[in-house]
């Protein structure tokens, strides 16, 4: 089943390669689509779609890996699918 995950990661996630190592995540999961981009509240928003299983992995990889501890929280949002996305990107505004 496709999925759309919403997520806000809150610890020291900026300024250590939070974003490039969701990205490549994303890219080596396969199949997701989205986009991670700093939130000016020190926070990295990322907002996924893909098949669910995939996307629990994707978070699972995101959460137990390198970034693991700069992680203090993860709030995660589940949705319906959008499908406004083609690919995985970092967004830089």
């Amino acid at each position: 089943m496709f999925k759309r995950v919403h997520v806000y990661y809150s610890g020291r996630v900026q300024g250590v390669g939070f974003r490039f190592t969701v990205e490549r995540i994303a890219l080596d999961t396969n199949s997701l689509t989205g986009w991670v981009k700093n939130l000016t509240d020190d926070r990295v928003e990322v907002v996924a779609e893909g098949d669910e299983e995939k996307l629990n992995d994707f978070l699972r990889s995101i959460s137990s890996g390198l970034m693991k501890r700069y992680i203090r929280r993860e709030d995660i949002i589940w949705e319906e699918v959008v499908g406004d996305m083609d690919d995985f990107i970092i967004k830089f505004y």
